[in-house]
């Protein structure tokens, strides 16, 4: 659900005022999102059970300070909260709308930040409202408030007098402290959908008497990223550049906004997969050119892999403003050409240039180089792709050929199946220590036949097995580990199988090592042993016996 339907203020005929404040609600019935938060607001005042203090945390623009001043009104209107004033305010209502109320005071904390403040506020707050029914303290941005002025607020907020309401509104949670927190009645204010903030800016160009593109309105839909603020601003500033009936194309917003439509980079990442270095260059020097920034750039080049990996899981419908249908078909056809592998290699790629590209002072360059880079990455990985599948359909083709072949000319005393074994028995007699790896024990087993002593040692007395599975093994950290095993069995294990592992460290405990499961079953044997009647024969006629380990002796014939 979206944040609030098209609510008037107190002053809304003034055309000079901007969107954001013109549209602001002023009622729980102007409010459309966050129903649950409106809903149970509401019934705390209808039933007279509000708490001692409300906090409202959530990003930008989706409503925080516009709750409090509801939730202000509805505490102290003349007509009640079920009869809130709409059009003719009542005085608590127009003063609170116009933030000059005596008994609501608003207080920005980025700028009342110390104990001394707070102390005044305290001491203010003992005496009780003049004229409306609670005294009411409004705190914006209360995450800036000192450690020193938090634990002032503590006993007060508590046990506050019976006509106090605190209520304060965040955009940082984790900077308020804990013991704040619990003694506060939380509401967590999610993001807009982005179905329900465009058919709001819908109704808001109708009453304005505007015309606008959708493709235009999705486009600053999408820009301000669930918030309604931004959304208003956006829409707020576009509208400038046109005249009352002059119609608002999206084209003209992308260049209001600096926004590159999708599918240039779409057309981008199809001239680097298909390796036309002229046509990259160019497309991204028009992306440059339009004034795009390197940090907007490699996002929408995250937002592009993301659908090449998951298009088929995704579906258009009327909250998806991000592709269109023509965008979609592009890259269901671009996911096609490329391997899942190669787009999570892009994708960690791209990530490491977002980290490393405030290191260079021309980032234009930077991103010049990174485009050459996926377009090298690629094609590298292609080549190799196709050299392995080229290897193997030639050898399969030639061990076909041997064996029709070795077929033709056998003696009719030999079968097929006979031939076969001849024809491969050289083959798997090319190393006779060669053994499969499937888990830990088959790897020991490879070290002692390659005469790896040390990575044996390390693999039966350091290493905690978290999982094994094909050409990945996962190990806990242990202090113990030499610093170089995992570079040492990387190498060797691509050496033995032609074939990359991943070998990485876990948070997880992972298994005792094979010696600890050595010396466990060594024990729980000795003890089975101890718990037998020959033992205990034993121990009766030499009592200072001890079993150490038990070994069995082969008899002479």
């Amino acid at each position: 659900m979206s944040f609030f339907q098209v609510g008037w203020s107190p002053d809304m005929k003034s055309k000079s005022k901007i969107f954001a404040l013109k549209y602001r609600p002023q009622t729980f019935k102007d409010l459309i999102g966050q129903h649950e938060v409106s809903s149970t607001i509401f019934n705390s005042v209808r039933q007279k059970k509000t708490a001692n203090a409300y906090l409202f945390t959530g990003i930008r623009g989706v409503g925080k300070t516009t709750f409090a001043r509801i939730l202000a009104k509805s505490l102290n209107c003349d007509n009640g909260v079920d009869n809130l004033c709409v059009d003719n305010f009542c005085n608590n209502c127009q003063s609170i709308a116009n933030s000059n109320h005596i008994d609501v005071l608003e207080i920005d904390a980025a700028s009342k930040t110390g104990v001394d403040d707070v102390r005044e506020l305290i001491e203010f707050s003992r005496y009780r409202p003049s004229i409306a029914n609670y005294k009411i303290f409004i705190i914006d941005e209360v995450h800036m408030l000192s450690k020193q002025a938090f634990n002032a607020l503590l006993k007060t907020m508590e046990e506050p007098p019976e006509y106090l309401k605190f209520i304060f509104a965040t955009t940082e949670i984790k900077k308020i402290p804990i013991t704040v927190i619990s003694r506060c009645q939380r509401y967590d204010l999610s993001r807009i959908s982005s179905l329900e903030l465009y058919s709001y800016l819908k109704k808001i160009i109708t009453k304005e008497s505007k015309n606008v593109e959708d493709d235009a309105l999705k486009l600053i839909v999408k820009i301000s990223e669930g918030s309604v603020r931004d959304a208003l601003s956006l829409l707020d500033r576009a509208l400038l550049s046109k005249n009352q009936s002059e119609l608002l194309t999206f084209e003209e917003c992308q260049n209001i906004f600096g926004y590159a439509d999708k599918s240039s980079y779409i057309s981008l990442l199809e001239n680097i997969l298909s390796g036309k270095e002229l046509e990259v260059l160019q497309g991204y020097k028009n992306l440059y050119n339009a004034g795009v920034e390197p940090q907007v750039f490699l996002n929408e080049i995250l937002e592009i892999l993301y659908y090449l990996k998951n298009i088929n899981y995704i579906k258009l419908d009327g909250n998806n403003f991000s592709l269109s249908d023509s965008d979609y078909k592009k890259i269901k056809l671009l996911s096609n050409q490329i391997e899942t592998g190669q787009i999570l290699l892009f994708w960690e790629f791209t990530l490491k240039t977002i980290k490393e590209i405030n290191i260079v002072n021309n980032q234009n360059l930077s991103l010049e180089m990174y485009i050459m880079q996926l377009m090298y990455i690629y094609q590298k990985n292609n080549i190799k792709i196709n050299r392995e599948e080229t290897t193997n359909k030639n050898h399969q083709a030639e061990k076909t050929k041997i064996l029709k072949n070795k077929v033709e000319t056998v003696s009719q005393i030999k079968n097929i199946n006979q031939e076969e074994e001849a024809l491969f028995k050289d083959d798997s007699s090319k190393d006779k220590n060669q053994i499969p790896i499937k888990n830990i024990n088959d790897l020991i087993t490879m070290c002692i036949n390659k005469k790896e002593l040390s990575l044996k040692f390390e693999l039966e007395n350091n290493v905690n097995l978290v999982t094994f599975v094909q050409n990945r093994i996962e190990i806990s950290f242990n202090e113990k580990l030499n610093k170089n095993f995992v570079k040492d069995l990387s190498s060797k294990l691509y050496e033995w199988t032609n074939t990359r592992w991943i070998i990485s460290f876990s948070k997880q405990k992972g298994e005792m090592t094979v010696k600890e499961k050595k010396e466990v079953e060594k024990k729980n044997f000795l003890k089975e042993i101890i718990e037998t009647d020959e033992y205990n024969y034993l121990l009766n006629i030499f009592p200072d016996i001890e079993l150490i380990s038990r070994e069995t002796i082969k008899k002479n014939d």
